[in-house]
């Protein structure tokens, strides 16, 4: 197939690739000439694991790079719109790029073409998208609309697509949904996993990938309804951790029993500061404008932002507890993504507290392997610098913070940190650790929705007690492994 991918982004970069790497001749559009520019000297705009190696593998061959709209749509067979959708001031998503796109397709539509949308947007997009398109003058004839949403995770985002869960196709004609399985049959027949060269998908290996195919509409609603349901599931198990606390009991022991069950399941039970990233908060709260447009209150979705915020609230309040006060106190900070495997810092929990530890009164002193250039542009330069490893970021600290789960956080020496840090206090977002295991290195260890570890000899530091915790072995690799 000829594919033009209107959009070289995070999503619309990954697709074009991974098209490309499936068998399809792609052309990747952008209208930031600076970015389509550095793509064909070779340079990979974002952080992602795997993609450098396919746009070197592919590039100049079977995927090209262009600024023009005009030229790719008259090459191609499929045009994929893959444009940002962010959230407006009433929380709907913003569909003007989108519409923008639309116009431009439409004066170069003559012949028999299939238009698909995406972009995550909201329910009957693919309706409007049909309706402009035709009101600027492309013939019902040729005018062809799908929906193919995406579930790429950013730092996994290539086995996700190569390796898929599910592709979902949404379609309300023949052709289109014919054409859009033709475009996945390399993953959906399994020819492309027989193939020597192919990217390999780790534990996600199988000879087949799932194929689910809809009306537009159904396809639309799968995507808002997957990342609200993640979303739920995040909130649920942070608001049971908030319980756990209080009780005395450990949140990581209940994820453990709750997550065997096969109904249940494992994945996202991961106590902590809560969701952040592109797609959680902007798509949970355009999912709940899109419930209130049809007259119905989605009270539950509400619940889920709350708890979200609240959690960054609560543990911006763990971290006061532990230090007593924050004006003047130098804080080591792990961490800025909203995730590991990625240098997103959008909606990231990490940046928003640190921003609350700056108006306290505190100064930072940040590492992350891979978004301290992005946190830079943000970040208010006063009170703020950058270590160049973990040990640097703790070395002098009144405690370190741990707030993003990169798996290089998980195998520090412990005993290094409690040389380094003017008190050996440890607050970790994330759960990377056992409470013992910190209690034995000599720190006192915060977490969430789990007892303070302490050592037997505590040393001298604000609100600790003498409680020697006995807890399982340490899972934090295995948990870091598998972050949402």
């Amino acid at each position: 197939m000829r594919i033009a991918v209107i959009g070289s982004g995070y999503v619309g970069l990954v697709s074009a690739a991974c098209f490309a790497e499936v068998g399809h001749d792609v052309i990747s559009v952008d209208n930031d000439r600076p970015k389509i520019a550095a793509l064909e000297r070779g340079e990979v705009p974002i952080y992602e694991d795997l993609l450098p190696q396919l746009l070197k593998r592919h590039s100049g061959a079977r995927l090209e790079f262009s600024t023009s709209v005009t030229d790719a749509v008259k090459a191609s067979d499929v045009v994929f719109i893959t444009v940002g959708t962010p959230q407006s001031e009433t929380g709907e998503a913003d569909l003007s790029y989108v519409e923008a796109v639309a116009h431009e397709i439409a004066s170069v539509i003559d012949a028999k073409k299939v238009i698909v949308e995406k972009s995550t947007v909201p329910v009957r997009t693919c309706e409007s998208l049909r309706r402009v398109l035709l009101l600027n003058g492309v013939q019902p004839g040729s005018l062809f609309v799908a929906s193919n949403p995406e579930f790429l995770r950013e730092g996994t985002a290539v086995t996700d697509f190569l390796y898929p869960d599910r592709v979902v196709i949404g379609a309300d004609d023949e052709f289109s949904a014919s054409v859009l399985q033709a475009i996945y049959r390399p993953l959906t027949s399994g020819a492309y996993y027989t193939q020597k060269d192919a990217i390999e998908g780790g534990k996600r290996s199988y000879q087949r990938a799932p194929i689910v195919v809809t009306n537009a509409n159904s396809a639309e609603l799968i995507k808002h309804a997957s990342n609200a349901f993640l979303a739920m599931k995040i909130s649920f198990i942070n608001a049971v951790a908030n319980i756990s606390e209080a009780v005395g009991a450990d949140i990581e022991q209940v994820c453990l029993g709750v997550g065997s069950d096969s109904r249940i399941g494992p994945k996202f039970l991961n106590a902590g500061i809560g969701y952040g990233g592109s797609c959680f908060p902007k798509d949970v709260k355009a999912f709940h404008a899109v419930a209130n447009q049809c007259g119905y209150d989605f009270g539950l979705l509400t619940e889920v932002m709350r708890i979200n915020v609240e959690q960054r609230r609560r543990f911006l309040k763990k971290v006061r507890s532990a230090l007593w006060t924050l004006r003047g106190k130098q804080l080591g900070v792990l961490g800025l993504a909203f995730k590991g495997d990625t240098d997103d810092i959008r909606e990231s929990p990490a940046i928003e507290i640190i921003q609350a530890l700056l108006k306290d009164g505190a100064r930072v002193r940040v590492y992350d392997p891979a978004a301290a250039e992005r946190a830079a542009a943000v970040l208010p330069e006063h009170g703020v610098t950058y270590a160049a490893d973990p040990y640097s970021a703790a070395a002098g600290s009144d405690a370190l913070l741990i707030l993003t789960e990169w798996k290089e956080f998980v195998s520090l020496d412990l005993a290094r940190l409690r040389a380094l840090l003017k008190y050996p206090i440890v607050i970790d977002g994330r759960n990377l650790y056992e409470p013992n295991q910190m209690a034995d290195a000599g720190l006192t260890y915060h977490s969430v929705g789990r007892p303070v570890g302490v050592p037997e000899r505590a040393p001298s530091a604000p609100h600790q007690s003498d409680l020697k915790l006995s807890i399982p072995a340490p899972q934090g690799a295995e948990r870091a492994a598998n972050a949402f």
